[in-house]
């Protein structure tokens, strides 16, 4: 039964359910998971291998019909699920959308309850996905392509990190980060490389510019938010 401290709230998306295979469907299971062998330096030790891997096994077994006959796959898995956790420290539910080629970097501390990750998205040690809120089971973030997601780092509620965007260690993220950006700090500030860029949430921040001697792309100093009253 559906109680008050279970439920989401009004216009928030339901949690998802995991009733079907999510798995990328390009490419078979068996060529997938050697993929992600690969994205982890062909090492049998990596434990974000074998955290990547049974997250694609238990997405496999949703395709199993009718239910009572994945029942013993279902089982096998939830004892898997829970050792990986315990032992490795790595908390991948198979509900999150899984995109080819996700690197989880070192293990322990690391909790990924996001509603979908894509492709080329870089996972370091300590890292936080999830609610913000208890009364928001559905509220979780969205991660692009080819994220960059540093040490330490937290990422909560439904926002959407944009493609290629960097997020700095020990970073707190709970507002959208544009494509391309860089987010850095508790709460997180939104870095940006040429025009000035609207957030998702309606933020806009002025563009970084690159002092002599300071490589582009490379934070200089505190980002100051536009005002109304000056022009883009």
């Amino acid at each position: 039964m559906t109680t008050a401290a279970t439920a989401s709230a009004p216009g928030v998306a339901a949690p998802p359910k995991g009733a079907s295979n999510e798995n990328p469907s390009d490419i078979g299971l068996l060529e997938l998971i050697a993929e992600d062998f690969r994205t982890h330096n062909r090492n049998f030790a990596e434990a974000g291998f074998w955290a990547v891997a049974l997250h694609r096994l238990g997405n496999a077994r949703m395709g199993v019909r009718p239910r009572w006959l994945r029942a013993p796959l279902s089982a096998t898995y939830n004892v898997a699920y829970v050792m990986t956790d315990w032992v490795l420290g790595i908390e991948l539910p198979y509900t999150v959308r899984l995109g080819r080629r996700v690197r989880i970097w070192h293990h322990g501390g690391i909790v990924i309850s996001a509603r979908a990750i894509g492709d080329d998205v870089h996972i370091r040690h300590n890292v936080t996905m999830g609610i913000a809120r208890r009364s928001e089971l559905g509220a979780l973030p969205t991660i692009g392509d080819r994220v960059d997601i540093g040490a330490g780092a937290c990422i909560l509620g439904a926002v959407t990190v944009g493609e290629g965007a960097v997020i700095g260690a020990s970073s707190v993220v709970v507002h959208d980060v544009p494509a391309g950006a860089t987010a850095v700090g508790a709460p997180a500030r939104v870095l940006m490389k040429g025009t000035p860029s609207r957030s998702g949430s309606g933020a806009r921040f002025r563009a970084l510019s690159s002092p002599r001697g300071i490589p582009r792309g490379v934070p200089n100093g505190p980002l100051r938010r536009l005002t109304g009253s000056e022009t883009t």
